[in-house]
């Protein structure tokens, strides 16, 4: 409690609050006494408690009932519920156990990506606008490559474009006529899709001459194959558990 210049006991310490008069070593007296806030128990030296704004010349408010399985903060310090604790601990494993469930339920797909000559064969009969320069690779090894989904885009790589595929398509001898961005793979869970994104010679299945229709998700089966440029074949397989 301290003492103002007109000798009021007051409970601020820096104005009276019987008198307003100000409390302070230039008038003579004791430097201001620290208190704790009677609102959140924060040391305060002052009317107004620098942590919660507490006016110490009002009455203390009312205790507040306290959750026995909350996690209680003190600026000073912090009182964990020990079984508070262990509940939070557990449901942030199965939170994150079901997260992991959701984006990798145990399907597992790959890629393998082939030289197919029947492919060749219907482009060119087809005769397709890049068709004319586009030559059957002497040699070219099958490349097995994992899905990482959600989305796996298929195409040739362009640093000056921005354009980094999933299953990149300009490892030579590359396929002249794949487009930069070809065509997306969609995987989710046991499905898979796979959208032509406009592409100039189209994006076939199953040995089908017919391009399947641009911007549009098509499903596919474990073991189809999505004919793309000239000559190249992505067969997607499902990896069994």
């Amino acid at each position: 409690m301290a003492v103002c210049s007109e000798g009021h006991e007051s409970t601020a310490t820096d104005y009276c609050d019987v008198c307003g008069a100000q409390i302070g070593p230039q008038h003579g007296f004791a430097a201001p006494q620290t208190t704790l806030c009677p609102a959140c128990g924060a040391p305060s030296e002052g009317r107004f408690c620098e942590n919660c704004g507490h006016d110490s010349a009002l009455p203390p408010p009312p205790a507040q009932p306290v959750d026995p399985g909350a996690t209680v903060h003190h600026p000073d310090a912090t009182v964990h519920n020990p079984d508070a604790t262990v509940l939070n601990r557990e449901a942030g494993e199965a939170n994150s156990a079901a997260a992991a469930a959701e984006q990798d339920p145990g399907t597992e797909w790959v890629a393998t990506v082939t030289a197919d000559a029947g492919h060749y064969a219907r482009m060119r009969a087809q005769k397709g606008p890049d068709l004319g320069r586009v030559d059957f690779p002497d040699y070219y090894p099958d490349r097995r490559i994992p899905l990482v989904g959600p989305t796996v885009l298929i195409g040739k790589r362009s640093v000056s474009q921005g354009v980094h595929p999933d299953i990149d398509l300009s490892v030579a001898p590359a396929d002249l006529a794949v487009s930069r961005s070809h065509a997306i793979l969609h995987i989710d869970g046991g499905e898979v899709t796979v959208t032509d994104l406009g592409s100039t010679n189209g994006t076939c299945l199953n040995d089908s001459a017919e391009p399947i229709p641009a911007k549009t998700a098509v499903p596919l089966r474990d073991g189809d194959r999505i004919h793309v440029g000239g000559w190249t074949t992505i067969t997607v397989l499902r990896v069994p558990d």
